[in-house]
């Protein structure tokens, strides 16, 4: 019997339709390839919706996507909508609905795509980043909100609970990688939340001997990153570190257009949300241009996450046979080509890559 994989399919706002257009295809080649195949059900949940409606996405929004295997997200955003808007209505509130305590943002250089870096060949790090609390847990308030006197209190939140289970996932991803946790912290300056996970990680360090281990302040694992990132493997981070340190990754990558994500929840109980993370682009939207090996890439960790081991390998494949050729890159890498040439040439890789 053939697997049939469900999957709730959010394409959101800007050019997130456009990349979602160009990457199903290739997603449900790479799965046919390995048997199996995807059952696509798309929401028109955004930023359109909450113009027309008052809301981003439903109320039930939560249980319908319980309904699914996972979910491929493309973007949300729009000029005319506050910022806070469609990220509080649509991603935020689903990773914490669905407590998908960890986001996974792989950092890979890709031969052929150059970087910022002299020497940035051999890049392959992955930040683990605490999902559901800190500093954007939405705890805190306004008042004498239009007078001089306002102020605007935002509460960091970190629990022992979310902590731990966000670092024994780093560390047991480690024990499949080359062995090194570095905890990014700032523990110098933060007088609790950050003083917590120093304590609560070297705790569970203590459960992965064969595990190198070391903490890391976050301004100075910015200036690693550029200066050394071959030195690094998996970062352990909290919610805002690990935002702010996985968009420095992107141009290790080749840009955001080549940056992938995952939110799972790896104990179980919930399906993933996978999402490119270049955002919405309304600076691009409608020309056809955009790059879709972002959203190809987080569809490759979502059949990775889905147990498609083989269709995932063959998509990053198809992907760095692809984009090696100057010919078919967009223009964010440098290049001239369309969305969908540069997803023709994944698809007709993708097709040697398992032949």
């Amino acid at each position: 019997m053939t697997k049939t994989l469900s999957i709730a399919v959010v394409p959101g706002d800007g050019i997130g339709p456009e990349v979602v257009e160009a990457a199903l295809p290739l997603l449900e080649r790479a799965v046919a390839l390995e048997g199996a195949r995807l059952e696509p059900t798309s929401l028109d949940w955004g930023s359109d919706r909450y113009l027309s409606e008052g809301a981003a996405m439903p109320p039930d929004a939560a249980e319908t996507v319980r309904a699914h295997d996972a979910v491929l997200f493309g973007a949300v955003g729009r000029p005319d909508v506050p910022p806070d808007v469609p990220v509080w209505g649509v991603i935020l509130a689903l990773r914490q609905a669905l407590d998908l305590y960890v986001n996974l943002r792989p950092v890979t250089s890709w031969p052929g795509i150059a970087g910022p870096l002299r020497d940035g060949e051999g890049v392959d790090f992955t930040i683990v980043r605490e999902n559901t609390e800190g500093e954007y847990a939405g705890v805190g308030g306004r008042s004498h909100v239009g007078t001089p006197e306002e102020v605007a209190i935002e509460v960091a939140v970190h629990s022992r609970r979310a902590i731990e289970r966000v670092a024994r996932y780093a560390f047991e991803l480690a024990l499949e990688r080359r062995g090194l946790v570095s905890l990014v912290t700032k523990s110098n300056a933060s007088r609790y939340g950050y003083p917590l996970w120093d304590e609560v990680v070297d705790e569970v360090a203590s459960d992965f001997a064969d595990i190198r281990y070391e903490t890391v302040f976050a301004d100075a694992m910015a200036a690693r990153m550029i200066e050394r990132p071959r030195s690094l493997d998996v970062l352990l981070c909290s919610n805002l570190f690990g935002d702010l340190l996985s968009d420095l990754g992107a141009p290790l990558q080749g840009g955001l257009g080549m940056a992938p994500s995952a939110n799972v929840r790896p104990s179980g109980g919930a399906p993933g949300i996978f999402e490119p993370v270049h955002g919405s682009a309304p600076d691009i939207v409608g020309l056809g241009v955009a790059n879709p090996c972002g959203c190809v890439l987080s569809g490759a960790l979502m059949l990775r996450e889905l147990g498609l081991e083989a269709a995932a390998d063959a998509l990053v494949r198809a992907v760095g046979a692809a984009v090696a050729d100057p010919a078919v890159r967009t223009p964010d890498l440098g290049g001239e080509a369309t969305t969908a040439r540069l997803a023709s040439a994944v698809a007709g890789a993708l097709e040697t890559v398992v032949a």
